[in-house]
């Protein structure tokens, strides 16, 4: 299989991922749903089916939808899947714009990802697209709805030594990609604001994913999906994100740190996951996640020794 050039889509459209579990009406909690501007979510329906009509693909099946409606997702005629994401035509895309087809393109096969078959790009008056049609993946993932874990992961051994070796190889690839919410800068603004301590130096960085968690994973066997963000990241940061996720599930979140001794275990591994908690934190601070912000919360100080400076919480 070779993957094309991204190709022009004729006129503009009047107005991407491979299958979450079918999604209904949103939970309070969710994020992983339709935009919450009804011009919004039309625009996009209408951008994937012209998607579906360039690239000759019958679109069909329920409705996935990414991150606060960024993308939108459908089945493909019998063996594809075909995501759309749009960015304004003001704002720079950024690394996640063509992070999956560089993924598909540059990591080592023995990682397991779904692969990308044919690119699309086109822009109206108000938005900038991006299609790609993938390889449809015959399992949902290990979480719905939201990145927050709500259940314990059952999952075989075999499963957690494939995803260290699929974090292992990836940190092998050489890459010039790092997102600004990864940078140096962002860190000493933030971090002491954060996590109430110092800031401190980054010593140890590596290639990873970005976005690791049970949303991201299937299994068993394991796939990871949703490479869009990969990039330069702090050594852990990856597994310290899926861990922090994690931490409403106790037992899964032991679970983690028994399968990745050296994250938790070196003082590299904890600088990394200080980042992924800060970063949450900074999440939970804007209204996101706010289930998960007190174990947040307990966690940092776990590793820090020093309570974190939470905002208070809003009235009701």
């Amino acid at each position: 299989m070779t993957t094309s050039k991204p190709r022009a889509a004729g006129p503009a459209p009047d107005p991407g991922r491979p299958p979450r579990a079918a999604a209904t009406a949103p939970t309070p909690e969710a994020v992983f749903a339709p935009p919450e501007d009804p011009h919004d979510n039309t625009r996009m329906v209408r951008a994937h089916a012209a998607a579906a009509g360039t690239l000759c693909v019958r679109a069909h099946g329920a409705r996935t939808w990414g991150f606060k409606g960024r993308t939108l997702s459908r089945r493909a005629d019998d063996h594809r899947w075909l995501r759309v994401v749009s960015t304004p035509l003001d704002k720079e895309p950024g690394i996640r714009w063509d992070g999956a087809a560089c993924a598909d393109t540059l990591l080592p096969r023995s990682v397991p990802r779904p692969r990308v078959h044919d690119l699309l790009e086109w822009t109206d008056r108000t938005h900038r697209y991006r299609a790609e049609l993938s390889e449809l993946l015959p399992r949902p993932a290990l979480q719905s709805g939201s990145p927050v874990l709500t259940r314990d992961l059952d999952l075989p051994d075999t499963w957690w030594a494939d995803l260290r070796a699929a974090l292992t190889a990836t940190a092998t690839v050489p890459t010039r990609r790092q997102a600004g919410r990864m940078g140096t800068s962002w860190i000493d603004r933030h971090f002491s604001r954060l996590l109430g301590i110092p800031t401190i130096q980054i010593a140890s960085w590596t290639t990873g994913h970005g976005d690791l968690h049970a949303g991201n994973l299937l299994g068993p066997p394991l796939v990871i999906i949703d490479w869009e963000g990969w990039s330069r990241l702090p050594t852990g940061f990856d597994v310290g994100l899926f861990h922090a996720y994690s931490l409403r599930r106790p037992a899964t979140a032991a679970r983690i740190r028994a399968a990745f001794p050296d994250v938790f275990g070196t003082q590299e591994g904890r600088v990394g996951e200080l980042v992924a908690l800060a970063q949450l934190l900074q999440v939970s601070e804007r209204g996101g996640h706010p289930e998960l912000t007190p174990h947040l919360a307990r966690r940092a100080e776990q590793l820090t020794g020093v309570p974190v400076p939470l905002p208070p919480a809003p009235a009701l």
